[in-house]
């Protein structure tokens, strides 16, 4: 039986759910969530067929109180312990950011980081009074390098990376740990569905439009090229297994050649790399 109890927020697809059924399939008990229970069909039909410890519960990461039930619901039914925690909710709004209205950018810090704020409360006192657990949070090379016409989605995760490491020295003499998993493009049949573009980043009269429509399709290009959600999954599981996880994981070719990048270079000969990169400027 599974001794270490996990808790795998937006699960149904993509990354949350290959996280889910890895960390199920490698002696974790894992409760899977997900906002609407109708879209996990996919993860709950693999869970039957290979006979997991693997549940679906109800998570609605932009909802106080559903965070609050779903932790309350797993501490009774797992003797008040909670191992690990992976966060793993995003969205990507697309615009520059004089495109981006102040509503938008609300709505992506709720869903981006103000959702692992609530997950992280609500688990941490049980995990203090054990004196043990993991946090990782799935953030993104975006999270350590300012890309054009994201600044809301790079901004929200900025804000994951420096969340993380504030809490990664407090929690240490609890005997907690706290990782960032740093993906680069990810190949998922889901991406483009989890891209929200600026109201007035879709128009044709926003200043920006044409640097804002080149990004656009030469995302949809790289889809195609990233890596596996699969691979960012057994990278939350070699995080989890470590004794001493890593502060940090760079997951992909891409990621990982940016950030050497990044070292390597300059500011402005950066920015030039970004730009050829993304833009093909």
């Amino acid at each position: 039986m599974p001794s270490k109890v996990a808790l795998v927020t937006d699960s149904s697809v993509g990354i949350g759910c290959e996280t889910a059924l890895m960390l199920a399939r490698n002696g974790y008990y894992t409760y899977a969530g997900t906002k609407n229970l109708s879209q996990a069909r996919d993860l709950s039909r693999i869970s039957k067929e290979e006979k997991l410890p693997l549940r679906i519960i109800k998570l609605n990461i932009n909802s106080t109180f559903s965070v609050g039930f779903a932790v309350k619901k797993i501490l009774k039914e797992q003797q008040n312990k909670i191992d690990l925690l992976v966060n793993n909710t995003s969205y990507v709004l697309l615009g520059c950011f004089e495109d981006v209205s102040i509503n938008e950018m609300r709505d992506q810090f709720e869903t981006n980081f103000y959702s692992t704020v609530r997950t992280v409360r609500s688990v941490l006192p049980f995990m203090r009074k054990h004196k043990s657990g993991k946090i990782i949070n799935v953030s993104s090379i975006a999270g350590r390098i300012g890309f054009p016409v994201s600044s809301a989605f790079v901004s929200s995760q900025f804000a994951i990376e420096g969340l993380s490491e504030s809490m990664r020295i407090e929690l240490e003499p609890f005997g907690i740990h706290v990782s960032i998993i740093e993906p680069g493009m990810v190949r998922a049949t889901n991406f483009m569905h989890s891209i929200v573009i600026a109201n007035k980043a879709k128009k044709a009269s926003s200043p920006y439009s044409n640097i804002t429509r080149k990004l656009t399709k030469n995302i949809e290009q790289m889809i195609g090229m990233g890596i596996s959600p699969r691979e960012v999954a057994y990278t939350v599981l070699k995080a989890a297994k470590s004794d001493y996880p890593l502060p940090r994981y760079i997951v992909g070719d891409d990621a990982a050649m940016i950030m050497e990048n990044r070292k390597s270079m300059a500011d402005t000969e950066f920015d030039k790399f970004v730009k050829n990169t993304i833009l093909n400027v």
